[in-house]
């Protein structure tokens, strides 16, 4: 009962809820409704009181166009000129006394009022005798014009025209203000008005948060929390069940397991729980040669005499014993041989309060021996690739004790000698002398440039500037360039997929320095006049082929000599590619040529 009334209580307050968040949403809209129709009612308003206004200016211009139409005409003799002004000066009264109409008395096509302020209303009664003046003034004058006569007359209607033009303007320039004050009242007031209906739709938004979001979210969360508390229980439950059958299942697997002993395991034996022998196979009693009708020695006694051993396999029956247990075991026979038996411990339930151990073993010693065996030969394996990488590091060092022993001829042979040659220079200027002092410049001058271009090669040769500056690309076409000129050979490079990326340092310098052994194998070696580099890439790999027109090699026989300069080379670039994930394919035919191409992902 308690129940069902908590559940009717909910209902209630759920429904509660759902009426207030109703009437919440509805105010809202209705807030919003009403106003957006302030909104466009005022948008209105202001396009009504935009156009007077303008109306109102123009009226300025119109009259400020009649008075100087009107002397324009008056000074017009040319007859067809003078019908073309009179018709202008007709229309312009036209328009300027319709629209001065339409701001006295409104009209409803273009949205004026009819009803004005008092302000408004004392400053066109005051307008009024001068529109009047101008009015009449202006149409006698052309009516004046039509018939071409009382010249004299038009000179006064013309001074009447432009004494009153000016009041006009005046009295206009007031009535254009206040249309705009009263435009800016109507804007602060619809400012005002929005200010409060934002106000309110805020505090509509506050309540509907302090009444309905807020209770809402305690019942959401007390709904969460009794459907968390019921998933807990359900999970409980269905891990009791699983509990259950899986006891059931272990009990199952035990009477297979046991049967499958009796009937088909060749090694078997039943131990109480504190490792006493309850029953051995035959099998199993011959392979450790134990006698099966004794049955009150312990299982590690049985097993094994090394009293080591023994406290081992006592131990593992005490520990686990409840669980069961599987694992390898090594152990010594009688006959002092090493067996190895892959051993399962299980626990079998007799009565309530009575279980024992079924033992299972299986007789892995031959397989141990294979593992052994191939450990052995995996140790002799790592032994000769350790040894293989000792030759690969002293080469290395090898390798770098020549190049810097080249770098350190370069600098002492090159560049050592021209500074000095250019210390004695310097010091023998004679400035006495200017003839001799000017050649002499002239040929330090030319030293110094020397120096450069040796300082600009010794270093291109340890890191050229391209490489970091420029990337991989500008690097290689400028290898291929260099090595071109100082060595005569036809080298060229070639982008063919117009790769201009940037990839990690360490791989950039590695695959230049691979690319550079490549070119320089192909000149020292491979007696070749023609080297073509070329650099392509896909989405996720990077190739550079570098191909040679010389005498090629066996790539078998080479590789069997890995003691062979060649084979070294070849060893070199192969772990280098793998130090940065890559691959390297060589492809040679004697007396025709050579391909070795670089893959590196990227």
């Amino acid at each position: 009962m308690k129940k069902k009334s908590k559940v009717s209580l909910d209902k209630i307050s759920f429904i509660k809820l759902r009426r207030m968040y109703l009437f919440a949403l509805v105010t809202i809209a209705v807030t919003v409704l009403l106003s957006q129709l302030l909104i466009q009612y005022n948008l209105n308003s202001q396009l009504s009181d935009s156009r007077i206004i303008n109306i109102s200016g123009k009226q300025r211009m119109l009259s400020q166009r009649l008075t100087k139409e009107i002397l324009i005409l008056n000074f017009i003799t040319d007859s067809l000129q003078k019908k073309k002004q009179i018709d202008k000066v007709s229309e312009t009264i036209s328009e300027w006394k319709s629209n001065h109409y339409s701001l006295v008395n409104g009209n409803d096509s273009l949205g004026f009022p009819k009803e004005k302020n008092p302000i408004l209303v004392q400053y066109f009664e005051n307008l009024k005798p001068n529109f009047d003046t101008l009015l009449e003034a202006s149409s006698t004058f052309l009516d004046n014009k039509k018939q071409n006569k009382n010249e004299q007359q038009n000179k006064k209607l013309v001074k009447t025209i432009l004494d009153n033009e000016a009041v006009f303007l005046s009295e206009m320039n007031q009535i254009v203000g206040e249309y705009d004050k009263e435009a800016l009242e109507k804007v602060t007031r619809q400012s005002k008005t929005e200010y409060a209906i934002l106000a309110f739709t805020l505090l509509v938004l506050l309540l509907e948060f302090i009444f309905i979001f807020k209770p809402t979210n305690k019942k959401v969360e007390s709904l969460i929390s009794n459907l968390l508390s019921s998933e807990r229980k359900a999970i409980k439950l269905a891990q009791d069940t699983e509990i259950i059958s899986e006891a059931k299942e272990n009990s199952v697997k035990e009477l297979k397991s046991l049967n499958y002993a009796m009937e088909n395991t060749l090694l078997y034996c039943r131990i109480a729980t504190d490792g006493t022998i309850i029953h051995i196979g035959e099998k199993f009693s011959k392979l450790i040669q134990y006698n099966p009708f004794l049955s009150d020695k312990k299982f590690g006694q049985v097993l094994t005499p090394v009293e080591k051993e023994q406290l081992i396999i006592d131990r593992i029956v005490l520990e686990n014993h409840r669980r069961g247990w599987q694992g390898e075991l090594n152990i010594t026979t009688r006959n002092e041989q090493s067996l190895w038996l892959d051993l399962s411990m299980v626990p079998v339930t007799i009565k309530k309060d009575e279980s024992e151990l079924l033992i299972i073993c299986f007789d892995i010693t031959e397989r141990k021996k294979a593992v052994q065996e191939v450990e052995r030969l995996n140790a002799a394996n790592v032994a000769d690739k350790l040894s293989q990488q000792k030759v690969i590091s002293s080469k290395i060092v090898e390798n770098q004790e020549n190049e810097q022993n080249r770098i350190a001829r370069e600098i002492h042979d090159g560049i050592g000698q021209m500074l000095t040659g250019l210390k004695f220079s310097l010091e023998s200027i004679n400035l006495d002398d200017k003839e001799k002092s000017t050649v002499k410049i002239e040929y330090l001058k030319k030293l110094t440039l020397d120096i450069i271009k040796g300082v600009r090669t010794a270093t291109f040769n340890l890191m050229p500037p391209e490489l970091s500056d420029h990337g991989i690309n500008s690097a290689l076409a400028k290898l291929t360039l260099e090595l071109s000129k100082l060595t005569g050979k036809n080298i060229l490079f070639y982008n063919k997929t117009d790769f201009n990326s940037r990839l990690d340092s360490l791989i950039e310098i590695n695959i230049y320095r691979l690319t550079q052994e490549a070119i320089n194998n192909a000149i020292k070696y491979a007696d070749s006049t023609h080297i073509i580099v070329q650099l392509s890439h896909s989405a996720t790999l990077l190739s550079i082929t570098v191909d040679d027109n010389g005498k090629g090699f066996d790539i078998n026989a080479v590789e069997k000599k890995r003691n062979s300069e060649s084979g070294m080379g070849m060893l070199f670039m192969k772990e280098r590619i793998q130090y940065i994930n890559g691959r390297v394919f060589f492809n040679s035919i004697p007396n025709e040529g050579t391909r070795i191409t670089f893959n590196v992902p990227i």
